[in-house]
């Protein structure tokens, strides 16, 4: 089985079938399942809240990836990992006191990860990067799936990845954001550990399983 991780988002899923579609997801093989929370402030979208993740936990073992795309993260941290978030990520644009969060995170055994928006650049986290599990590198502007991969991201990761292992950290590093069958294999030879993927998962196209297969294909055909 390949060292990556697949991270099916559930933006994309059709709702009336979430149960469904989220065991569709683990059957498939996907590791994480990636839940995006926003708020209508940080991005202009509002999506779900605490009861949507408790229910998700409810129907799967799969890691849940809890993306906190959110003004005042610490304000509501505590509440996600009491539905069963497993990574708690929070933007470091939104973050005031990142360090407080960390440690409240990790006190209660979960992992913490930092996301970066596109115009980020990775100096922002390099400081808290030792401390934390999960280092996500935004592809398009947080707030709506379906969106075009930006190209960018790529440096921002081969960079993430050369600071990481250099220092022995063990950080993984997750792209999120028009990554599909095109661009999956241009993020692992990058040096992503984890692709989240919405649309190219959750679509009218094909099944789960089959999106997901393809989404290996690609990494495998990638690295030749």
């Amino acid at each position: 089985m390949s060292d990556i991780k697949i991270a099916p988002s559930i933006v994309s899923a059709d709702l009336a079938r979430l149960g469904e579609q989220v065991k569709e997801s683990e059957a498939a093989g996907a590791e994480y399942l990636h839940i995006d929370i926003m708020d209508g402030r940080f991005v202009p979208v509002i999506t779900i809240g605490s009861p949507i993740v408790a229910a998700v936990r409810r129907t799967t073992g799969l890691v849940l990836d809890i993306h906190l795309m959110i003004v005042e993260p610490e304000k509501h941290v505590g509440t996600f990992m009491d539905a069963g978030g497993d990574i708690i990520n929070v933007h470091v644009e939104a973050a005031t006191h990142l360090h407080r969060i960390v440690q409240e995170v990790h006190a209660r055994d979960k992992k913490v990860g930092v996301c970066l928006n596109p115009g980020t650049p990775v100096s922002e986290i390099e400081q808290i990067l030792p401390e934390i599990d999960q280092v996500m590198v935004m592809a398009v502007n947080p707030g709506a799936s379906g969106q075009k991969f930006i190209e960018s991201a790529l440096p921002k990761v081969k960079r993430l990845r050369k600071l990481i292992d250099s220092q022995g950290l063990a950080a993984e590093i997750e792209v999120d954001g028009g990554v599909n069958v095109e661009t999956a294999g241009g993020c692992v030879l990058a040096g992503a550990d984890v692709l989240v993927s919405a649309s190219a998962v959750f679509n009218d196209r094909a099944s789960i399983a089959d999106n997901v297969q393809a989404m290996r294909d690609a990494i495998a055909s990638a690295r030749g």
